[in-house]
C-alpha cells in the first residue's frame, strides 16, 4: 500500500494493522459476483440459466444485414457497442485466470467457463469467413448519443471487419490469443471444442501476421477515439504467438516470439509520441499494450524449464515489478494517500487490476523456481508481490479511506449511480414499453440510484485523492468495463483460498 512508501520505518507495524483490517473480506463472495457481472454484459439470446434476470435478449440481428451471424459476445462497458479488441483482451485474461487459478474457484469454476465460452462462441462467428475478421459491431457515435437499454437499441448495428485490404493486426492477434488461451481452458472438459478453438486461433494469427497493419489506419473513424491502438500492433502479434506456443508447444511460435521480441522496444519507442512510456514499454499492460504480459507469460515457460537463456523476458519482467512496488527505487506508478495504484490513461482500476494480476502470477512462478527480485538494494520476495496484489484487491473491496467497495453489490457501501445504460434504466420487466434514444435522458440525469444492480461490476474507481463522486456523468470513475473485471476474477480466486496471514 502507499503508506509503505512514505513510512518505511513503520512498515512492519502498518502491515500488521492492515492485515487485521482486511481479514474480514469475503473473497469467495466477491469472486462469485465478479463473474456474475459478465452475465450483465451479455449480448445476444440469453440462456435459461441466466442469473442476472433483469437483462433480456438484445442484438439478435447483429450481422444479418450482410448475411453473417454476429449475435452474441459482450458489451464492453456501459454502452451497447461490441468492441472486439477489449472484448478479446478480457477473454484472454479470463482464460489466464482459469488456467492459473481455476483450482481455487470452487463452485464458481463452471460459471467462469461459461463466461469464457460466451465470448469464444462469438469469436468463432467473427472469424468464420476466410479473409475477414470482424472487429466491431455497432456505430459508436450513434450509440453514445443515445441513452437506451440494449434490449431497445435502434442505432445502426454496422459490422466492421479487418481484411487484406483493411488490416487489423492488433485485434486479430488478440482474438488469436484469446482463442488459444481458451483452448487450454476447455481441453480437459471439452476436447473437441478446445481443438476447434486452437485451430481457429492458428488461422487468425496467420491472417494477422500476413496482413500487417493497424485498424487505426483503416477503420480509424469508427474505432477511434474509443479503442484506438496507441502502442502499435507488434505487441499483439508476439502476445498471440506466445499463447499459441503455450497451447501447442510448436517450435515455430517460439521462434516467432524470440525473433520479434527484440524489436518490440524499438517499435514502442516509435510510438512514444502517442503513449507515455515513462516506465519503459516493458512496464505497460492492458487492453492496448501487452508488453509486460508477454514477459510474465514467457517467464513462466522459461522458469518451469530451468532455461539459462532468459534475456530479455525475465530481466524485463523483474524490471516491470520494480516499476510497481512503492518501495522500489525505480517505481514509476504513483499511489493515492490510501495506497491505490495510479497510472495515466482511462479508468484507473483497469491498471490496478491488470498489474496486480501480473504480480500475483509472477510471484507464483518465482516461488516455483525459488527466485526473488532485486530492485536496487530492495529485495522483492514472491510473498511481497502477493502482499501487494492483496492490498490492491482489498482497497477495491473497501479497505480504503472511504470504507467503500468499488464492486457493485459487495459490502454495504458501493457505487449506486454507475455509468451504465442497462443498469440505470428500468428493466423490461418493470417497463415493458420501449424507451427510445432520447427517452432515457431523464434516467441519466436523475439523482436516484440505478434501479438494476449490475452485481460484481468494478467501476473506474476513485480519484488520486481517494475521493469518489457517485455520478453517472463521471464515466471515467463510475463506468465498469469487462477488462477491469477480468483480472479481478483470477485475483479473487487465489485470495479465496489463501486468506491473509495472521
Amino acid at each position: 500500500m502507499g503508506v509503505l512508501k512514505r513510512v518505511v520505518v513503520f512498515g512492519v507495524v502498518i502491515t500488521m494493522v492492515m492485515v487485521m483490517r482486511v481479514a474480514s473480506h469475503d473473497y469467495g463472495d466477491a469472486l462469485t459476483k465478479s463473474i456474475l457481472f459478465f452475465e450483465g454484459q451479455r449480448s445476444g439470446k440469453l440462456p435459461p440459466t441466466q442469473r442476472m434476470t433483469w437483462r433480456k435478449d438484445s442484438g439478435l440481428q447483429d450481422g444479418f444485414q450482410i448475411g453473417v451471424d454476429l449475435v452474441g459476445g459482450y458489451y464492453d462497458a456501459g454502452d451497447n457497442v461490441k468492441f472486439n479488441f477489449p472484448m478479446a483482451f478480457s477473454t484472454t485474461m479470463l482464460a489466464w485466470s482459469v488456467l492459473d487459478f481455476g483450482n481455487f474457484m470452487g463452485p464458481d469454476l463452471p460459471h467462469a467457463l461459461e463466461a469464457i465460452k460466451w465470448a469464444t462462441d462469438y469469436f468463432l462467428k467473427a472469424t468464420s469467413i476466410p479473409g475477414f475478421v470482424f472487429v466491431q459491431v455497432g456505430d459508436p457515435y450513434g450509440d453514445h448519443n443515445c441513452w437506451e437499454r440494449p434490449e431497445d437499441m435502434d442505432t445502426p448495428r454496422i459490422p466492421y471487419a479487418a481484411s487484406k485490404q483493411f488490416p487489423g493486426s492488433e485485434v486479430s492477434a488478440e482474438i488469436a490469443a484469446a482463442l488459444a488461451a481458451s483452448s487450454m481452458v476447455f481441453r480437459p472438459s471439452n476436447p473437441a471444442y478446445s481443438a476447434r478453438l486452437l485451430k481457429r486461433a492458428a488461422m487468425v494469427f496467420e491472417f494477422a501476421d500476413a496482413n500487417r497493419g493497424s485498424y487505426n489506419d483503416t477503420l480509424g473513424p469508427w474505432v477511434c477515439p474509443f479503442y484506438c491502438d496507441f502502442s502499435g500492433y507488434e505487441d499483439e502479434l508476439i502476445w498471440g504467438a506466445a499463447w499459441l506456443y503455450t497451447a501447442t508447444k510448436a517450435p515455430n511460435y517460439w521462434s516467432y516470439v524470440v525473433q520479434n521480441i527484440r524489436d518490440l522496444e524499438k517499435n514502442a519507442a516509435e510510438h512514444s509520441d502517442r503513449v507515455g512510456y515513462g516506465g519503459g514499454s516493458f512496464a505497460e499492460f492492458g487492453w492496448d499494450t501487452k508488453n509486460a504480459g508477454i514477459n510474465i507469460l514467457v517467464s513462466k515457460l522459461l522458469l518451469s524449464n530451468n532455461t539459462s537463456d532468459v534475456d530479455p523476458f525475465i530481466p524485463n519482467a523483474d524490471k516491470f515489478v520494480c516499476t510497481v512496488l512503492p518501495e522500489s527505487p525505480t517505481v514509476y506508478v504513483s499511489y493515492s494517500p490510501g495506497g491505490l495504484l495510479f497510472k495515466p490513461g482511462g479508468s484507473n482500476l483497469q491498471h490496478a487490476t491488470a498489474l496486480s494480476f501480473l504480480l500475483l502470477a509472477y510471484a507464483r512462478y518465482l516461488n516455483q523456481s525459488n527466485r526473488e527480485i532485486h530492485c536496487g538494494n530492495v529485495v522483492a520476495t514472491p510473498a511481497r508481490l502477493i502482499q501487494f496484489a492483496r492490498g490492491q484487491v482489498d482497497y477495491i473491496l473497501g479497505t480504503n479511506p472511504l470504507n467503500m467497495s468499488y464492486m457493485v453489490g459487495y459490502g454495504s457501501k458501493f457505487p449506486r449511480k454507475i455509468h451504465h445504460r442497462g443498469s440505470s434504466l428500468p428493466s423490461v420487466d418493470q417497463h415493458p414499453a420501449s424507451i427510445n434514444c432520447q427517452g432515457g435522458a431523464p434516467y441519466f440525469q436523475s439523482n436516484d440510484p440505478n434501479p438494476n444492480l449490475l452485481i460484481g461490476a468494478v467501476v473506474g474507481g476513485p480519484d488520486r485523492g481517494d475521493s469518489y463522486s457517485d455520478s453517472r456523468a463521471d464515466f471515467v470513475h463510475t463506468e465498469p468495463t469487462t477488462y477491469i473485471n477480468a483480472p479481478v476474477v483470477g485475483l479473487l480466486a487465489y485470495f479465496r483460498s489463501h486468506p491473509p496471514p495472521l
